[in-house]
């Protein structure tokens, strides 16, 4: 079978369809190995992890993570209040208690320092999160846990092939999470995640919780073989831990090793795309981009500016995204809405804890003013000419 070369999505022009038709047409190709675990082994090689577990979400893959990490009831998980609801939502499927720590209003990631007050004798681990691309700086972090004798486990679903002074962001920690979903750096077609770690036991503990607890799971390969004589057995037994069904099927992953094959190009395409709106808002003192450090390199899944053309422009959030889409623009993301303000959580109370309004005041302030443009355009002609529309934008209400 050939690849498509008229894909109209400029998404899937690698190889495919033709992995997935070799899966499913049974054609040997000589490797015995199933294609999760050859995205595994490509996954490590791709990033330097030495332990990589896919399975069939990023959100899955921070129940595992957690899970992994020991996390358990009566447990606290420090995590960003600037982020998706499903950091805080893997700690409590796990009978613990999400904490939310407050952000750096420069780079609107987390830090040692916004994490160490929020540290307690009940702190199992820190869940941090590198926010559009922009790793967080681990360094402090890891030092941090160190002194306190905590598991880190990195949420790098926004941030693959991003660097922390030279190294993968997700591969600092005790244990890495990536997202494979539709609008990623890479995709499994629709959903797909990975778990990597350093660590052969968290590894395993990862594998063995998403693979529904078969005893004999590893941390690499999935399973040791067996005789069929033994597998056949009645008296056999199969599970030592208490688990659920996260793992990738063949198809997602014959997908997802394709799309590997080419991130290096797919993300300097965004870091490209990326440039032209920040050219675009350079000056701008009222629009402002998150900063990247010196030393770290940001793979940009979005572009994301905090947003203060309200006071100083008299233009509100909602005006500029209007007068930006009526000029022709894609329009822009709104950041999530902080997780303890979601209906799901806001008011409630998980395990004696009340979550409310102002916990994180930087976090909360910031969410109501970020802008997300989008980096993931095929034609880099188009990705500029909507730049070009967010400068005239910018111009027409007074860069300076």
């Amino acid at each position: 079978m050939t690849n498509p070369t008229d894909d109209p999505f400029g998404k899937y022009n690698g190889n495919e369809a033709e992995y997935v038709w070799r899966f499913l047409s049974g054609e040997d190709d000589g490797d015995p190995r199933s294609w999760p675990q050859r995205l595994e082994e490509a996954f490590c090689a791709a990033t330097g992890a030495t332990y990589a577990v896919a399975c069939n979400s990023g959100t899955s893959g921070l129940h595992m993570a957690l899970f992994a990490a020991g996390v358990g009831p009566g447990d606290e998980v420090i995590s960003p209040a600037l982020t998706v609801v499903m950091d805080a939502y893997a700690t409590i499927h796990l009978g613990a208690t999400p904490v939310f720590a407050d952000v750096d209003p420069d780079t609107f990631n987390v830090s040692a320092a916004t994490i160490a007050d929020k540290i307690t004798p009940r702190t199992k681990a820190i869940l941090i999160v590198s926010l559009e691309g922009l790793p967080v700086d681990m360094d402090p972090i890891m030092a941090l846990a160190a002194e306190h004798g905590l598991i880190v486990v990195e949420d790098s679903a926004q941030t693959l092939l991003g660097r922390d002074k030279g190294r993968m962001a997700g591969t600092i920690g005790h244990l890495g999470v990536f997202s494979f979903e539709n609008k990623k750096h890479m995709t499994c077609g629709s959903e797909g995640g990975m778990v990597v770690s350093n660590d052969p036991d968290l590894a395993t503990r990862a594998r063995k919780f998403g693979g529904i607890g078969y005893k004999h799971m590893t941390a690499t390969a999935g399973r040791t073989h067996l005789a069929m004589s033994t597998v056949q057995d009645p008296a056999y037994e199969r599970f030592d831990t208490i688990g659920l069904n996260y793992r990738m099927n063949e198809v997602s992953a014959a997908v997802g090793l394709a799309q590997l094959e080419r991130i290096t190009e797919k993300v300097s395409q965004r870091q490209a795309v990326a440039e032209m709106f920040l050219d675009a808002v350079k000056d701008c003192p009222w629009i402002v981009p998150q900063v990247t450090p010196d030393g770290f390199e940001n793979s940009y899944y979005t572009v994301a500016v905090a947003y203060h053309g309200g006071e100083q422009r008299g233009v509100s959030w909602k005006e500029f995204y209007h007068r930006y889409v009526d000029a022709g623009g894609d329009g822009f993301y709104g950041a999530c809405m902080i997780p303890y303000l979601e209906p799901a959580l806001r008011d409630a109370t998980v395990n004696g804890v009340t979550f409310a309004k102002g916990q994180c005041r930087v976090a909360e302030d910031l969410q109501s003013r970020i802008m997300q443009f989008k980096t993931n355009y095929r034609d880099l002609d188009i990705a500029k000419s909507k730049s070009h529309i967010l400068s005239l934008l910018i111009n027409d209400i007074g860069r300076g």
